[in-house]
């Protein structure tokens, strides 16, 4: 038998004696007037005088993390986590006396293990070395860890273990909760700074009959009472714009995107994403707005522009801001030769020289001269300048052959009022002017469809319905999506998307046998 089964078994035994002794195994309710997050931040400049005149009377529940006896007393740990709770605040001691807690309940403090949940109610004061402690009066059963928890100074560190039983995680890494209480903030940053600004916040279908809004590849399923295939949804856009034309001036949407797309660092098939629309304005209009919002979500998420990411450190409060082109021409390598004009970009020859001068020199990027110019200069810039974004910056003026759904520059139609914004080295934002001339759109969508016949399952398809509400009238607008998990990576130093997202999508769990073990695998 395996260790974990023999202490699951053991548990078994001492949760069966603490029901003996008229406790429920399981019970469905226990009072928590306070958190112990509360205690703490109330009573922590308390005096041990002062503790003994007042005798604060508390009632607490948590989990055990500490626990050791000393012949007819004993101190435990209680640990909980409160949204309003500061770091460091979300634990307490108690002390546990036989005379002041009964026999019976002595019985039961010396059946606890590490990892059990309980309540006490008693009082508080401080131990003779000052720290601030629940004189236990009453304990009350909660449930039972059955199931060992990792040792105390080794904690959770295999990484495929600690993202597919995030639970464990939670419960023996504080910095792992305090990134999900980060990720909280953040989405709760974000939806006061819009709702200040008179944005509705709205849901739009997850199930949608075309997948759009977005340049991706997304997810079926099907719907057996009406027969017919369904995506799940790579963006809200379209239905949010749809909005825009109802007369929803400021609409906003924070919720989960599907594409089904590889795995990665930055990458997860499920993710969550910031959109909101806001009509009479452009995409200048929208992007001071966004690094608005992204700024002030720093200041309530940290305390602080200035975040910590690896080795460097990030200030959100100094941005910069240059086009496509003004990048490409900045990061030029030298290696590569002379650095390109920028009237160069209006010739797909030179465009294409510019290919060959980068592979030449052994930079490696993806592209295809099949596709138009436009298409080949996007793949430049994530090639040469992508990596030297690390400060919060705003990229502009993209090409219109990668940007469907985009406004064209008056001056220059192969060219969008369209932006990206970058930091870590990482796309977090999109946003536009807003394409709303219905023929235009269906220009776009039959270019799209194109790409589709060539063999792209990413390119845009045709949505008829989207082309008529646009046909009653949009008024101009900009929009801007914002990956919520990779801004919560950089506010939090998480260097991989998986670590703030409670449950990121993992290969299946491989599952011993008997040709691995020799004994098939037994689990509780």
């Amino acid at each position: 038998m395996a260790l974990d089964d023999k202490i699951y078994e053991l548990r078994r035994e001492k949760l069966k004696q603490i029901e003996a002794l008229g406790q429920r195994a399981y019970p469905t309710k226990y009072e928590v007037p306070h958190t112990i997050g509360y205690w703490r931040d109330s009573y922590k400049d308390a005096s041990a005088e002062q503790l003994d005149s007042e005798r604060p009377n508390v009632q607490v529940a948590g989990r055990i993390t500490g626990i050791r006896l000393m012949g007819k007393a004993g101190f435990a740990h209680l640990q909980s986590t409160s949204r309003r709770d500061r770091v460091g605040s979300r634990q307490i001691q108690i002390y546990v006396k036989k005379d002041a807690v009964s026999e019976k309940g002595f019985e039961l403090y010396k059946l606890l293990d590490i990892g059990d949940v309980i309540g006490a109610r008693g009082y508080l004061f401080r131990t003779k070395t000052g720290e601030l402690t629940i004189h236990v009066e009453e304990l009350t059963f909660l449930a039972k860890d059955l199931l060992p928890l990792p040792e105390k100074w080794h904690g959770l560190t295999d990484v495929e273990l600690r993202y597919r039983q995030r639970y464990v995680d939670l419960i023996v890494n504080p910095e792992v909760r305090e990134v999900f209480l980060k990720r909280t903030e953040l989405i709760k940053s974000m939806r006061r700074f819009l709702d200040e600004r008179w944005f509705i916040e709205v849901e739009t279908p997850m199930m949608q009959p075309i997948a759009g809004g977005a340049v991706a590849r997304p997810f079926m399923t099907h719907h057996n009472t009406l027969d017919m295939d369904l995506y799940l949804r790579i963006a809200p856009e379209l239905y949010l714009k749809r909005l825009l034309v109802g007369g929803f001036d400021r609409v906003y949407e924070i919720n989960r995107n599907f594409r089904n797309e590889g795995l990665g660092w930055r990458w997860n098939p499920e993710f969550t994403m910031l959109e909101f629309y806001q009509a009479y304005t452009d995409y200048r209009g929208v992007m001071d707005l966004t690094q608005e919002l992204i700024t002030q979500a720093a200041k309530d998420v940290n305390g602080s522009t200035q975040a910590k990411w690896g080795d460097q450190e990030i200030d959100w409060a100094k941005w910069q801001r240059m086009t496509m082109r003004e990048a490409i021409i900045k990061f030029w390598p030298e290696k590569a030769g002379a650095k390109p004009q920028l009237n160069e970009f209006a010739s797909p020859v030179i465009v294409k020289s510019m290919i060959g001068q980068l592979l030449n020199s052994g930079v490696k990027l993806a592209h295809d001269l099949a596709k138009p110019v436009g298409a080949t200069i996007a793949a430049i810039f994530e090639a040469v300048a992508e990596e030297h974004l690390t400060q919060p910056t705003i990229i502009y003026e993209f090409p219109t052959a990668v940007s469907p759904l985009s406004k064209q520059k008056p001056d220059e139609p192969d060219w969008t009022e369209r932006f990206e914004i970058f930091a870590g080295q990482m796309e977090i934002s999109n946003g536009f002017s807003e394409l709303n001339d219905p023929e235009d759109q269906r220009r776009r969508f039959e270019a799209q469809l194109k790409e589709r016949e060539r063999g792209d399952e990413e390119a845009h398809q045709m949505d008829e319905d989207y082309i008529r509400a646009l046909s009653y009238g949009m008024p101009p607008a900009g929009g801007v999506g914002v990956g919520v998990d990779r801004l919560c990576m950089l506010l939090t130093d998480s260097h991989t998307i998986r670590d703030v997202i409670l449950f990121p999508l993992l290969r299946p769990e491989k599952v011993a046998t008997t040709e691995d073990t020799g004994d098939a695998e037994k689990k509780p």
